[in-house]
């Protein structure tokens, strides 16, 4: 009965990145009997031990059409609780390969192209977006698998982390998951869910993008009022006495 599902779910339905043993409909097809535990260990280990090939928008999504269809035996409930779980637990383990491989590998002074400078840049933005960024970055292939590694190198702080990652792993793992039990028989919904996903993601990038723009422009209002005051102040009795020396 599942395989027969997974039929009508082919490549005209949720497309995944890779090749197709990772397209989600085999992967599920492969987990058998034990479906939920693959589904669960695949977003663990896409977030948590940096593989970022696998496909967790769609893998989540497909799960939540299957049980919607009652395709897989197990209640709504209890997937979103583990994918929760799952999705929380693997940004912990890479925040904290971050923060624990991070120092040993910038902190080298003969380092040609890793340096302290970039631990602390990496601190000063997570410090301003930081809790923005692990939420929007739980929505973008590649980028949710190390924007917990960057927040621990970039030594952000904990409890700060552990509270975005939290509702991160709620609107992703739970959010993506419940949306394909709610609109998972829709075919339009189907063959576009990583583009919606997309649009969703770059509408939540607007408000940090104008943040970053307005900075930009206050910075060289700032320098070009420092500029200003500078070539208008009166010069000091010594550098009077110079310029008319050379004068």
């Amino acid at each position: 009965m599942l395989t027969t599902a997974l039929a009508g779910l082919t490549s005209a339905a949720v497309p995944a990145l890779g090749p197709g043993f990772l397209d989600p409909e085999n992967l599920i097809s492969s987990f058998g009997t034990a479906a939920i535990i693959g589904i669960v260990a695949v977003v663990f280990i896409e977030t948590g031990l940096l593989f970022p090939f696998l496909p967790g928008d769609s893998l989540l999504f497909t799960a939540g059409a299957l049980v919607a269809q009652e395709q897989l035996d197990f209640p709504i409930w209890l997937l979103c609780v583990l994918l929760f779980v799952a999705a929380f637990a693997g940004d912990q383990v890479a925040y904290l390969i971050g923060r624990t491989l991070g120092p040993r590998v910038f902190d080298r002074p003969d380092s040609r192209f890793f340096k302290r400078a970039y631990i602390d840049q990496t601190y000063a933005y997570f410090e301003k977006y930081g809790g923005r960024t692990i939420v929007v970055a739980r929505f973008v292939p590649f980028v949710r698998t190390y924007a917990p590694v960057a927040a621990g190198v970039g030594r952000m702080s904990y409890r700060h982390f552990v509270t975005w990652n939290a509702l991160g792993a709620l609107l992703w793992g739970v959010g993506v998951t419940l949306l394909g039990f709610a609109l998972g028989t829709i075919p339009f919904v189907k063959e576009n869910i990583e583009a919606l996903l997309v649009l969703v993601v770059l509408a939540s990038l607007v408000p940090m993008a104008v943040e970053i723009l307005r900075a930009r422009r206050d910075r060289r209002r700032e320098a070009a009022a420092a500029a200003a005051a500078l070539a208008e102040a009166p010069l000091s009795p010594a550098a009077e006495a110079v310029d008319g020396t050379l004068r």
